[in-house]
């Protein structure tokens, strides 16, 4: 069986400096499971690796899509199925790296989409709902119906809070139990999931300090650009760590270092929220996170690689 090594973990721990350095030692193409780099124009705020920093190793599913055009999980696996057997056709190791837990998931335990309903009607439906009475109204209609999922999800994330109504409202049955029965075939390949884990409150520091580079590099440039491109500050995209957050600035409702308070805080619980989701992956290999391990990191990979052979 082929292997796929995935590179999991929160924001701003490191897994992209370590999937261009291993990809580089095994010679390896890297495949980005990260929900928000798929969209183009979406660089500074969605640290999407720049050509400089990809140092010549080849990167997949970035820049993907606009802004304005939905791009789910199921969509995210079947393109980065065909990415895995592209690469491993031409002898190379395919990398997984980003920090989606869904996508990730979707690929580790090959849950399969193929009879998921959608229902664009429902779920326009749905965000009025959210902007009306607040997204807390739609978390609790999922406690009623689907308690295990609801307390996996965010009442914040509307999205993932939509669909699972939505596939409740359609199919009589709580997401989280079609999400098991899919998990009955096994996946294609042997995934090898690492996770750069590291403490809280280095983890924060860190997240802080790419705040400030991510401003002044010109985030709410960025911003501005897409907003004055016609993107709605309601779309799917806008609504991302990093865009969201800076739009009240934008219409004078708040000042600037209110907007990094609220950014830095935000990206806080999210990196909190990403380090219980990956820690409950059985039999993923914990691996220190930060920029100083890099080189034992790549090491540690290279001899899991080696006893898989």
């Amino acid at each position: 069986m082929d292997n796929v090594v995935v590179i999991a973990g929160p924001t701003a721990s490191g897994k992209t400096e370590l999937a261009i350095r291993l990809a580089k030692e095994v010679d390896g193409e890297i495949i980005s499971a990260d929900s928000m780099q798929v969209y183009q124009y979406m660089n500074i705020g969605t640290a999407k690796p720049t050509c400089g920093e990809m140092q010549g190793v080849p990167h997949h599913l970035l820049d993907v899509v606009k802004p304005d055009i939905p791009f789910n999980v199921a969509m995210f696996k079947e393109r980065a199925l065909e990415c895995i057997q592209d690469i491993l056709q031409r002898k190379r190791l395919p990398i997984v790296a980003g920090g989606t837990g869904l996508y990730i998931n979707s690929l580790i335990y090959n849950i399969q989409f193929s009879e998921t309903v959608c229902d664009e009607g429902f779920r326009e439906r749905m965000r009025n709902v959210a902007i009306s009475e607040g997204p807390k109204v739609l978390h609790d209609r999922l406690s009623q119906v689907d308690p295990e999922s609801a307390g996996r999800i965010h009442w914040n994330n509307v999205k993932r809070v939509i669909r699972a109504l939505e596939v409740y409202e359609f199919t009589g049955k709580p997401i989280s139990e079609h999400q098991r029965e899919s998990r009955k075939v096994p996946p294609p390949y042997r995934y090898l999931v690492f996770f750069m884990d590291m403490d809280r409150k280095d983890l924060y520091a860190r997240i802080d300090k790419r705040v400030d580079k991510m401003i002044q590099e010109g985030l709410v440039d960025e911003v501005k650009a897409l907003l004055e491109m016609g993107y709605k500050p309601d779309s799917i995209a806008m609504q991302g760590l990093g865009y969201k957050e800076l739009i009240p600035y934008l219409k004078k409702e708040i000042t600037l270092e209110e907007a990094i308070h609220v950014l830095k805080r935000d990206t806080r619980h999210y990196a909190k929220r990403q380090l219980t989701w990956f820690k409950a992956i059985e039999g993923i290999i914990p691996l220190p996170g930060g920029t100083g391990n890099i080189e034992k990191n790549t090491k540690k990979i290279q001899e899991h690689l080696e006893t898989c052979i």
